[in-house]
């Protein structure tokens, strides 16, 4: 088999379009493929499953820890399906650079990356009735469910002004 970079990646790639999964791809953000169901059906039933890679294993450790209180809301789970699902996130938490610091309140929006990748996005953008909140990324990523966050398949917000459509485009 061969091991150059490029093969490696072309082969990859490959598998990820013939299984429809996606892997460690794009920095760790991408949704590994071996999801939990418990995860979807619990966890997607009030908001987006985040990929595990977008906070630092800390991070899940407290969320998962404070289900009973999380970010106001009581999403208390029975401790088996806790301990299955804390193992998975610990085990494809996001490191390195972009993720390896633990935002203010274990909040995805709060980090340092998401931060810088979202400067232009101005104030107005999150308060449109199809975004409502910077933690919907599916209002604009249209591969946020798949974890899938290219810059270069973004879809404008309905609702946008026309100077808010300039700076989108920028």
């Amino acid at each position: 088999m061969p091991t150059s970079s490029i093969m490696l990646r072309l082969a990859s790639a490959a598998c990820l379009v013939l299984t429809g999964l996606t892997a460690h791809a794009d920095g760790g953000r991408a949704m590994p493929g071996a999801v939990p169901p418990a995860y979807g059906a619990e966890c997607a039933s009030c908001h987006m499953a985040y990929p595990p890679g977008l906070l630092p294993a800390p991070s899940w450790q407290r969320l998962m820890a404070g289900l009973d209180r999380h970010f106001g809301t009581d999403a208390s789970l029975d401790a088996a399906t806790v301990q299955h699902l804390s193992r998975w996130l610990q085990a494809n938490a996001g490191t390195g650079q972009r993720a390896g610091a633990e935002p203010p309140q274990d909040r995805i929006t709060r980090s340092p990356w998401f931060e810088r990748k979202h400067r232009k996005v101005d104030a107005a953008t999150w308060k449109l009735a199809s975004v409502r909140t910077a933690s919907n990324c599916a209002a604009c990523h249209s591969g946020a469910e798949r974890g899938s966050f290219d810059e270069h398949a973004l879809r404008m917000p309905a609702g946008l002004a026309p100077g808010q459509q300039r700076a989108w485009n920028d």
